[in-house]
C-alpha cells in the first residue's frame, strides 16, 4: 500500500463526487507532471527523491539543464542524461498512461493531455492527443544544419559514454528538450490555453504547480468556470481552488480504470 493512500470510505466519498463531474464534463482537459512517471519508476525533480534535492557529483542538476551549461559542457549533460533519459526502454508505462490512452479513445479526453514530462510515455501507452511543454527525448537535432535525429539513434551513443554528433555536419547535437533558458513552444502553449480556459473538468495529475506558465492552468479553469480536480502525492498551493483533491494517482486510477471498464 502506498503511503499516501487514503482510507476506503474517505476515498469513494470523493471518488463518487468526481464520477459525478467527469459525466456532467463536455470538455475534459488533463495536465500531467512528473509526479505521474514516477509509478514508472523514473524519478521526479521536486518530489520526496526528485533529482533536485540532491547535487550529482557536485553539480546542481538545474545548472547542468540549462542552455548555457549544456553549449559549455555538453559531455557533463549526456553523462547526467544517460542514467534516466537514455535508459527510458527500461521503463514501462503505468495505470495513469493507460487510462489516459483509455480515455481519449472512449472520447472523454476531447482537449487531449498536455504534460511537462519528456519521456514519452503516454504515447507508449496508446495516447494521440499529447502536446508536450517541454518537448522529448525522442527526438533531437543538431544544433548548427538541425538535421533530424530519433532516440534510437542518439540513446546508443550516449551510453557508450560519447557526446553524440551530427553526421552530415559534425555539429553537436541537442535533444528536442526545452532547458533553462529556453522559450517553451508558443503554438503548444496557445494550445494549452485554449483548452484550459474551455474546459468544464481539468485534471491535474502528478505536479506540484509550482512552475509557470503550467501553474496557471487550473486557474484557467477556474476563471472560465470550470472544475480542477488534483491528484497529488504532496499539497499544492491550488488545492483551495479545486473541487477534489487526491493524495495517489495508483489509487485514483485504479478506481477510475474499473469505472470505464463498467462503462464501456
Amino acid at each position: 500500500m502506498s503511503e499516501y493512500q487514503e482510507k476506503e470510505s474517505v476515498f469513494n466519498e470523493k471518488f463518487e463526487s468526481f464520477k459525478r463531474l467527469l459525466s456532467s464534463s463536455r470538455k475534459t482537459a488533463v495536465f500531467t507532471g512528473a509526479g505521474v512517471s514516477t509509478l514508472s519508476g523514473i524519478p521526479d525533480f521536486r518530489g520526496k527523491h526528485g533529482v533536485y534535492n540532491s547535487p550529482w557529483k557536485g553539480l546542481a542538476v538545474e545548472e547542468i539543464l540549462s542552455i548555457d551549461y549544456f553549449f559549455e559542457n555538453p559531455e557533463i549533460f549526456y553523462a547526467w542524461a544517460e542514467e534516466v533519459w537514455y535508459h527510458l526502454e527500461d521503463y514501462e508505462p503505468n495505470i495513469v498512461h493507460y487510462t489516459l490512452a483509455k480515455m481519449e479513445n472512449m472520447g472523454l479526453l476531447s482537449s487531449g493531455i498536455f504534460t511537462q514530462n519528456i519521456d514519452f510515455m503516454h504515447q507508449r501507452a496508446g495516447s494521440r492527443k499529447v502536446y508536450e511543454l517541454h518537448g522529448s527525448a525522442k527526438a533531437a537535432y543538431c544544433t548548427s544544419c538541425h538535421a533530424y535525429y530519433t532516440y534510437d539513434q542518439i540513446a546508443p551513443v550516449v551510453r557508450s559514454h560519447q557526446v553524440p554528433y551530427c553526421k552530415t555536419c559534425k555539429s553537436l547535437i541537442k535533444p528536442d528538450i526545452v532547458f533553462y533558458g529556453e522559450a517553451l513552444s508558443a503554438d503548444v502553449l496557445k494550445r494549452a490555453e485554449i483548452a484550459f480556459s474551455q474546459a468544464d473538468l481539468t485534471l491535474i495529475l502528478g505536479s506540484s504547480l509550482t512552475v509557470y506558465p503550467a501553474a496557471a492552468f487550473p486557474q484557467l479553469t477556474k476563471y472560465h468556470g470550470g472544475k480542477t480536480v488534483i491528484v497529488n502525492a504532496q499539497p499544492t498551493d491550488q488545492d483551495r481552488d479545486a473541487e477534489l483533491c487526491f493524495k495517489d494517482l495508483e489509487q485514483f486510477f485504479s478506481a477510475l480504470n474499473d469505472h470505464l471498464d463498467g462503462k464501456s
